[in-house]
């Protein structure tokens, strides 16, 4: 008989290679409760939705939202960095509950994890100089385009931007930098990253070239962490409700939620 420890090695690792998905073996809600910490996947690095602040402390949407989520659950918060590679395999390998990380529902992504529902949105856009005339896909063939390494934006870019020499970063926050600095004038990502590169780069800034698509993101739970969902559920259900998510997606973000979540 197969231990229970290489039982759940086993499958973790198949999970990470796309063969399984990962199954919560034990009921993970019970162990926050227990922990009396919920122990939340972060990027700090993409801003404004998990960044540092002046004195090197976690800000930015997501880092409030899960603060929202860990007081609906009782619980206090854990804060465990990653950067968007990462993100899922930590929630995989058990070293984080949840992953709260501006993280887009997809179905590749749903074979091996499962979602909440909706608590934000990211518009992927494509941004230029305005001196950069460009309209539409046709106009990027040939040019360098920049994107974060292994998220929603980098898989449109991929997808959509065939005859573009996609440049990938490893977090926002290089990618900001390459594009302050001019190392790069041309980005698919979100209209926040957008706004940073532009808080910096204010003699030459970005503008919205074309929208390519519309993604709600949601709180990442490993498959069969069904009681933590229903709680996450709960809160998201609670705090749209009474405007607790609004008021800090705006205060971040510049814009309201839509009056309803678009349904992923």
């Amino acid at each position: 008989m197969m231990k229970r420890g290489t039982l759940m090695t086993s499958a973790l690792a198949l999970a990470l290679f796309g063969a399984v998905p990962a199954i919560a073996i034990a009921d993970t809600l019970d162990d926050i409760k227990a922990r009396g910490t919920l122990r939340a996947a972060i990027d700090l690095g993409s801003p404004p939705f998990g960044m540092q602040d002046a004195n090197m402390q976690p800000t930015g949407s997501e880092v409030e939202s899960a603060k929202l989520l860990a007081d609906h659950l009782g619980v206090k918060l854990e804060i465990i960095e990653v950067t968007s590679p990462n993100r899922i395999p930590f929630l995989l390998t058990n070293k984080a509950d949840v992953v709260v990380a501006s993280l887009s529902i997809s179905e590749e992504r749903k074979k091996v994890i499962d979602f909440a529902d909706p608590h934000g949105v990211i518009q992927v856009i494509a941004a230029a100089p305005k001196g950069l005339e460009i309209k539409g896909l046709e106009e990027l063939v040939g040019k360098d385009v920049a994107t974060t390494r292994g998220t929603t934006n980098d898989k449109v870019a991929t997808s959509q931007a065939t005859g573009a020499n996609i440049v990938r970063y490893d977090d926002d926050a290089t990618l900001v930098t390459a594009l302050v600095s001019d190392q790069n004038n041309i980005m698919i990502s979100a209209p926040q990253i957008m706004n940073a590169v532009n808080e910096r780069r204010t003699n030459d800034p970005l503008e919205v070239k074309f929208v390519l698509k519309v993604n709600p993101y949601a709180v990442g739970l490993r498959k069969g962490d069904d009681a933590l969902k229903a709680a996450v559920n709960d809160w998201v259900k609670t705090d749209l409700a009474n405007g607790k998510l609004n008021e800090i997606y705006k205060k971040y973000n510049n814009v309201d939620l839509p009056a309803e979540m678009p349904k992923p």
